[in-house]
């Protein structure tokens, strides 16, 4: 080529001729600027030809290209293409063999690319395209080449005329090369810009000279296989051998660490090892000594290890080391690809580390663990999906994540799976609890193959230079040398399989001969025993059998006679020629004796399953995968086997300390071969599998609370291996580099991703999205689907086919339908087995049977009816419908739950424990009970089949035995299981509020024996009220029988429009887990009579507010001026009858309107009080004495001693009600004090209970001969006319205010909730409720909780949500506020455990702290540095402040009877909402009370808080009223019936008794009559005590 090397030598000129060099080159290209044919002489027509064949010349080089010397004038064909390839030449008779081979275009694509280049993948497409022709040319050129040399190209003759007597542009071409000259004169030499060279990580260790970080080139293409690799073309097959790596020699740095340089801990995990092996010893600094995130191999035992070492106690130094571990403060979590490994691993880890009372679980598919089993476990192994659910969880197993040190990540590059999906979702969900909560999870990646690893370590927030270690295959204990073999013939065609099995057997024929064992691993349990016939009879045919004989095996006797016990023929028939079998499906003592037989060399031969790879350590020399295709129940088809079996298999291939080497085969059909060798070789990166599931993922995020809006979203997608590689590779994910570069942080795709998904879930219903704001929130539907792990697709599609009314054969079509088995499919061989099932299934299936849909429902029924199938496939498919099917339906019940579907939720409920118990709900119930044998269920089918399980328990064990044709003994078991049967007797009683609300008092009393064997710690059933058409849930109930639980009482309220009852509604009983245990009680509602509606309320006057001089008390006025300026228009109102009158008065007025300062205005001789409660009096005695001392009143808390005690000067005693009743049935003299009294005030009357209106109905029945004036007190009734006739009030001074005519601003919202009463509630109020206290931000808000042991869980939640949110760490706690001013306070605190919260701005109120420690969080509250007060429900009567902001976060609390064994959950009283209600109202700015509550109760709650509390009489409910009329009989101060009912007549209870009589379950409307009946009562209690006595 001289034109080549004169222009090289031109470019590598002297100095002084770079000046003109392409000043030169121009001048020599002008030469060629004559135009038209006629100027071309001989010496140029060669150029033109050349000229004319190329559209454009990208550089000079093309011009000596062209005019270089070919051999005997090569074309520019196909031909001449590939020889301009750079070093294709030697590589010409392997195209050949490729291309001459009979194989498809596709399969042979990707390997003459590879023999290529991929830089070349054009001309690869034209070759194919012209195959035949590049054959012919190819050949010729070899075959010209072996013969003469150089020959002359096919086809020249003909170009060379075509290229004579065409037309060139020699001026066109002219002008290209000097375009291209000019731009190259004008670049300059060097840039000037540095380029940043390439990172050098300290910790790849690679035989390799591949450039670290990436097994790709920067071009895209393929690197070669390794060196060494050979390919060998047979008739049958096509086979790959890759020879072992070569070892990386070790650095000077290295050294194997000595296991007696460890600490004791460490040394004790390492028994029987004198040093580490060479990679933990290279990673031993960052494993073992730091908490660095990893990703490495294997260094799960050093990073467990470290956890252990730093959570050990230093109290003593001479206690044994498992003494020292704080077992309680740290979890592991070891996620594993399969259940198999996770058993295997379990195993693993509790030996090793039993010496140190380390507690391993498995915790994968449908297993749970109980908080106790939680408790006592420190290291719990899962799957991906099993630790996705479990975080999902707010509570339960979800609380492990708050306690969780490390996470290990097995087998990371599934991240290239579908299944990659799941672990980006955990491992972002971990990365951002570790961010928002400050916690430490350290996380720790393992994986043996990663082609792409920075970008992995990048995902895992592994710093590259200190946690990132890589090592290849030649740190393999065993070098492996690997064979990809590619079956020819169609794929899963006769002929395929037939070379497969012939292939198969040459290579285990070959391995035996030289003296190994051989694994075969198959992908069914009956390929085992056929493979392994198969390869038997091979042996015998080819006289090759003694080979694989094991008879001259020192044990083969011993093994012998044990093989002969087992029942398993082919086993006991395979074991005399040398072959064993292994599989799930086998007993496990036959697994074991294979196991142990292959262990000892007494089989050469073992055909298995890959679950032998995955749960047992069994290595042999050689292991052979026969076939890649399995079937996938997933899927319902079968796919490509995965890497990570392939890789599990390989590793057992090798045994470790006895062999030098070991072998791995790999047979896949043809057109696969080149995929497993891109695999197994890490020739594909992996890449993120994110975006599929992606929608559910953030459904998850937003139910968990995690994601509340589009900027989180977003968020959380940085957080993701999608995020690494969408920057990495922007092409894979549809972006351009352009796009990249504009926005790097990938901003816009991230808000695009994130909004597709999220606008998705919201057409789903699944959450709520905001577009303009971009806030999200969870409905129910996407809580239900994110816990049960549920589908978008899914709810879509039950969004269009779920109804309020459906039958069992409705749900099966549509439970069918669910995407989560759309890749079911039907094969041909299963549609006769299928079709004969559909004969004997109880529902009609709508689908045909060879659809997807029409499959499941008759596997789901089939499985329900205990109906195996035979086809192995169908039974797999089956398996996975059931597991499928049963937590789909809890779903749906849920679903139908929420949405209050009556109807539907029983037959869901009885289909999911038909999938449960396999158990139709018209099957005979005691078919649960596992202690009945087979004979009883058939005959009480046959002869008792009409008879209930009620029935069954009623008759003797003599009547059941011979109902059923046994003897007696049958008879009793029979009676003992239906006396363990869960029945119930409900009971009622009618309570109406109101002219419109009704409650339901329902009593559940139990009517079964208790079993703890059989019923467990509790038993769970529902309890709802349905309307009269059985469509709607009016109001339901979750309860819990206990075993001390003899019956459980709950009310429900409903609400009756217009005071018009349905005929009827039904209260339905429906046990959560046995099939059968259902009741229903018809309540009827006709001729009920519902209480008129109140016309006693007083309207607003708007009248101008009257100053405080009215009061005309100087010092009364003063003291009051301290606080108010004027009367607001309710105490102006009221004014004149309260203070200017004698008349009897009651007030009802909202909670905070000012009763409080109307009681001080009042003054008279000596004035009693009495309060309901303590509190209340503590609070009243607190106001009164304010002003008592400058007035010269004395104001003294009393009690049932010093009430009556003649008064020496004016005074104002305050009293509680129980203490009253005391005082008023003593005997001494009361008469002295009685005349001189002259006001009785009674607080609080809205909490009327039996010893406050027992005591005030004496007090009116003693002073009805004095001038005693008698004031009540009430928050906003709805029906006030009773109590005021009650007191004796004056219409005049009657005042009834509604709650709406407060005059300060109080707004109220309800949010409802559909959780049942759990801390995952709570967890789902958080974002709520800390949302409601920055809507009012620097100002302080209470928040009330059911218990005071759930306040400092609830703190920490909001704390961390303010941490999300906000992104302080401060929390709640003022900017302005300065740690010296807080230190103050914090030294003086008793309980060091309130500094934490205390110092984000959150405290507690309630009587479990120190008094000096509420003090001290009272005064941080007034002074602004606590923020939020978080409180207890019952303190809310002692709580002394005010907020801006209420939240009421849940309206149940769990009540303890006496004993503390049972508890039951119980709602709040209304009157304690309405308390907790008026801490919200502030007479200087607006209050917001927020009532978070269940579905069912919002609207009873608003309707009393806003319309007025009910106010009944509670005597009869309770034993306060008997145990005084006992008394007074006793002690003769009621000495008849008659005097015991004008007693009775001064009552409230006696004007209710007339008002309401549905109430006290009377018919008459005589109050004579009642009184005298309720009197009858007292009376039998009378008697009745005196016979006990």
């Amino acid at each position: 080529m001289p034109g080549i090397a004169d222009h090289l030598s031109l470019l590598t000129g002297t100095k002084e001729d770079a000046g003109d060099r392409d000043r030169r080159a121009l001048e020599e290209w002008t030469s060629y600027s004559t135009t038209g044919k006629e100027c071309l002489d001989i010496d140029a027509q060669p150029l033109a030809e050349d000229l004319e064949l190329e559209d454009s010349w990208d550089s000079v080089l093309a011009v000596y290209r062209h005019s270089s010397d070919r051999p005997n004038g090569q074309s520019d064909s196909l031909l001449s293409k590939l020889l301009s390839t750079q070093n294709v030449e030697p590589l010409l008779q392997n195209v050949l063999a490729t291309l001459s081979s009979g194989r498809p275009d596709d399969a042979i694509a990707e390997e003459l690319a590879e023999t290529i280049g991929f830089d070349n993948i054009e001309l690869v497409m034209d070759i194919l395209a012209n195959r035949d022709v590049a054959v012919q040319e190819v050949s010729e050129y070899i075959r010209q080449t072996q013969a003469n040399g150089p020959p002359k190209s096919v086809g020249v003759d003909q170009d060379r005329q075509r290229r004579t007597t065409a037309v060139v542009d020699p001026e066109n071409a002219r002008k290209r090369m000097e375009e291209t000259l000019r731009s190259n004169a004008a670049r300059p030499l060097y840039t000037g810009t540095a380029q940043a060279a390439p990172e050098i990580l300290p910790h790849v260790y690679t035989s390799s000279a591949i450039a670290q970080g990436n097994i790709l080139s920067q071009f895209g293409s393929k690197y070669m296989l390794p060196l060494g690799t050979t390919r060998l073309d047979r008739e049958d097959y096509e086979e790959v051998i890759i020879p072992p790596a070569k070892a990386v020699p070790p650095r000077l740095t290295e050294r194997l660490i000595p296991v007696s340089e460890l600490d004791p801990l460490a040394q004790g995990s390492f028994p029987g090892y004198t040093s580490l092996n060479r990679i933990q010893s290279i990673v031993f600094a960052t494993a073992y000594q730091s908490n660095e995130n990893m990703l490495v191999c294997d260094v799960a035992m050093l990073s467990i290890l470290r956890v252990l070492q730093q959570h050990r106690s230093t109290a003593s130094y001479t206690a044994p080391i498992a003494a020292t571990i704080i077992r309680d403060a740290f979890k592991i979590i070891y996620v594993a690809p399969m259940k198999a490994l996770a058993s295997e691993i379990v195993r693993k880890l509790g030996k090793r580390l039993q010496w140190l009372s380390i507690r391993v679980r498995e915790l994968t598919g449908d297993m749970q663990l109980t908080k106790s089993e939680i408790a006592e476990t420190q290291i719990i192994v899962t799957t991906p999906e099993k630790w996705d659910v479990v975080t999902r969880k707010p509570t339960g197993e979800g609380e492990l994540a708050s306690t969780v040190k490390l996470l290990i990540i097995d087998e990371v590059h599934l991240l290239n799976d579908e299944r990659g999906a799941v672990i980006e979702t955990i491992v972002a969900r971990t990365l951002r609890q570790v961010e928002s909560s400050q916690s430490v999870i350290r996380i720790v990646g393992l994986s043996a193959t990663l082609p792409n690893y920075i970008d992995v370590a990048d995902f895992l927030s592994v710093p590259r230079r200190t946690g990132l270690f890589y090592f290849d295959s030649s740190f393999r204990p065993v070098p492996l040398e690997q064979h990809f073999i590619g079956i020819r013939g169609k794929p899963g065609g006769q002929q395929s399989r037939k070379n497969l099995d012939r292939v198969t057997f040459e290579k285990v024929d070959e391995l035996v001969r030289e003296g190994h064992q051989v694994m075969v691993f198959v992908h069914a349990r009956k390929e085992t025993v056929k493979t392994a016939l198969a390869l038997k009879e091979a042996a015998l045919a080819e006289g090759a059998l003694d080979e694989f004989s094991c008879g001259d095996h020192p044990m083969y006797s011993v093994f012998r006679r044990n093989i002969s016990e087992s029942r398993n023929k082919e086993m006991k028939q395979l074991f005399d020629d040398g072959f064993g079998i292994h599989h799930a499906g086998m007993l496990r003592s036959d697994r074991n004796m294979m196991e142990r037989m292959f262990e000892a060399r007494a089989i050469k031969v073992l055909c298995c399953t890959a679950t032998l790879a995955w749960g047992v350590n069994l290595p042999a020399h050689a292991v052979i995968i026969k076939g890649t295709q399995v079937y996938d129940s997933a899927k319902g088809s079968f796919v490509d086997l995965s890497i990570l079996d392939v890789l599990q298999v390989f590793g057992r291939a090798g045994r470790p300390g006895l062999e030098s080497s070991g072998v791995g085969y790999i047979c896949t059909t043809e057109d696969k071969l080149t995929h497993y060798l891109d695999l197994v070789t890490s020739q594909i990166p992996i890449e993120s599998q994110f975006i599929k599931g992606m929608v559910d993922a953030l459904n998850a995020e937003i139910a968990l609370g995690t994601v509340a809006n589009v900027h989180d979203a977003v968020q959380w997608v940085g957080y993701t291996y999608l995020f690494v590689r969408m920057r990495k590779s922007p092409f894979q994910y549809g972006l351009s580099r352009e796009q990249v570069a504009d926005d790097p942080h990938l901003f816009a795709k991230r808000n695009q991703l994130v909004g597709e998904a999220a606008s998705r879930l919201a057409e789903a219903c699944m959450i709520t999205f905001d577009i303009p704001s971009g806030n999200f929130a969870i409905t129910d539907l996407g809580r239900i689907a994110a816990k049960y792990y549920i589908r978008h697709a899914s709810i879509e599609i039950f969004n269009k086919e779920f109804r309020e009314r459906m039958t069992e054969a409705d749900v099966l079509r549509m439970l069918s339908m669910s995407t989560e088995f759309n890749q079911m499919q039907v094969r041909e061989t299963e549609l006769k087995e299928l079709k004969s099932l559909t004969e004997v299934i109880p529902c009609k299936v709508n689908y045909e049977t060879d659809t997807s849909e029409g499959k499941v429902n008759i596997l789901l029924q089939s499985y329900i009816s205990g109906f195996r199938p035979e086809d192995f496939a169908l039974v797999s498919d089956q398996a996975y419908a059931a597991q499928n099917g049963g937590r789909i339906v809890r779903s749906l019940l849920e679903i139908a739950i929420s949405r209050k579907w009556a109807n539907v939720s029983a037959v869901l409920m009885g289909m999911s424990k038909a999938i449960e118990k396999r158990l139709w709900p018209f099957d005979q119930p005691l078919k649960q009970f596992e202690g009945l044998k087979q004979e009883v269920f058939y005959n009480l089918e046959r002869w008792a089949d009409d008879y209930s399980v009620a029935e069954l328990a009623s008759m003797t064990a003599s009547e059941l035995g011979k109902l059923v044709h046994l003897n007696e003994r049958h008879g009793l078991a029979i009676r003992d299981a239906a006396k363990q049967f869960p029945t119930v007797q409900l009971t009622y009683n009618l309570r109406p509020l109101g002219s419109d609300v009704l409650k339901i008092a329902v009593r559940v009393a139990r009517m079964f024996n208790w079993s703890s064997k059989v019923h467990g710690s509790v038993e769970p059933f529902w309890l709802w009220i349905e309307d009269h058409e059985g469509l709607i849930i009016l109001q339901l109930s979750h309860l819990l029988f206990r075993q001390t639980t003899d019956a459980l009482e709950v009310d429900f309220v409903i609400s009756i429009p217009d005071g018009k009852p349905p005929p009827f509604v039904t209260a339905r009983f429906v046990s959560d887990r046995w099939m059968g245990a259902e009741d229903e009680l018809e309540i009827s509602l006709e001729g009920l009579i519902m209480p008129t509606p109140s016309d006693s309320h007083t309207p607003r006057l708007d009248l101008p507010f009257l100053p405080l001089s009215v009061v005309q008390n100087p010092v009364l006025e003063d003291a009051v001026s301290q606080r108010l300026h004027s009367f607001n228009a309710l105490q102006t109102q009221v004014f004149w009858s309260l203070t200017k009158t004698r008349l009897h008065a009651l007030l009802c007025a909202p909670t905070g309107c000012g009763k409080e300062t109307l009681r001080q205005t009042t003054s008279t001789s000596w004035a009693l009080v009495v309060a309901p409660r303590s509190s209340i009096s503590a609070e009243v005695i607190a106001a009164i004495q304010s002003v008592s001392k400058d007035m010269r009143i004395s104001a003294e808390f009393c009690t049932s001693e010093t009430v009556f005690l003649e008064p020496q000067k004016k005074s104002v005693r305050v009293i509680t009600a129980a203490d009253l009743l005391v005082a008023m049935s003593r005997h001494h003299e009361r008469s002295v004090s009685l005349s001189t009294l002259r006001l009785v005030l009674c607080e609080s009357l809205e909490l009327l209970d039996p010893a406050y209106e027992l005591s005030i109905s004496l007090l009116l029945h003693a002073t009805q001969t004095y001038p005693v004036r008698f004031l009540g007190l009430s928050n906003s009734l709805n029906d006030p006319a009773d109590l005021a006739a009650w007191l004796n009030v004056d219409p005049l001074a009657l005042h009834s205010f509604r709650p709406s005519d407060r005059d300060q601003s109080l707004t109220l919202d309800t949010q409802t909730f559909t959780i049942p009463q759990s801390a995952a509630l709570f967890k789902a109020m958080t974002k709520p409720a800390h949302a409601a206290i920055q809507a009012s931000p620097r100002e302080p808000a209470i928040v009330f909780v059911p218990s005071r042991g759930q306040c400092r869980s609830v703190a920490l939640d909001l704390i961390t949500q303010c941490a999300l949110q906000m992104e302080t760490a401060r929390g709640y706690l003022p900017n302005e506020v300065l740690t010296e001013h807080l230190t103050r306070y914090l030294d003086r605190l008793q309980d060091r455990g309130l500094v934490d919260f205390v110092t984000r701005g959150v405290g507690f109120y309630y009587s479990g702290i120190t008094k000096t420690d509420r003090s001290i969080i009272l005064e941080l509250y007034a002074e602004g540095v606590i923020r939020v007060l978080i409180v207890p429900h019952d303190s809310c009567w002692s709580l002394p402040v005010r907020a801006a902001t209420v939240v009421v976060m849940g309206t149940q609390y769990v009540h303890v009877a006496q004993g503390g064994e049972e508890r039951q959950l119980r709602d709040y009283g209304l009157e304690e909402l309405v308390r907790m209600q008026g801490r919200a109202v502030r007479h200087d700015s607006a209050g917001h009370f927020h009532l978070f509550c269940q579905a069912e109760t919002k609207d009873t709650f608003t309707r009393f808080l806003t319309g007025g509390l009910p106010l009944e009489s509670k005597m009869v409910e309770t034993d306060d009223l008997r145990v005084w009329y006992r008394d007074r009989r006793k002690d003769g101060t009621i000495t008849g019936k008659q005097q015991a009912v004008d007693v009775l007549s001064f009552t409230f209870l006696a004007r209710r008794l007339f008002s309401n009589p549905v109430y006290y379950d009377a018919s008459s409307t005589s109050v004579n009559e009642l009184l005298s009946r309720v009197v009858d009562d007292l009376e039998d209690s009378v008697a009745d005590t005196g016979q006990a006595s």
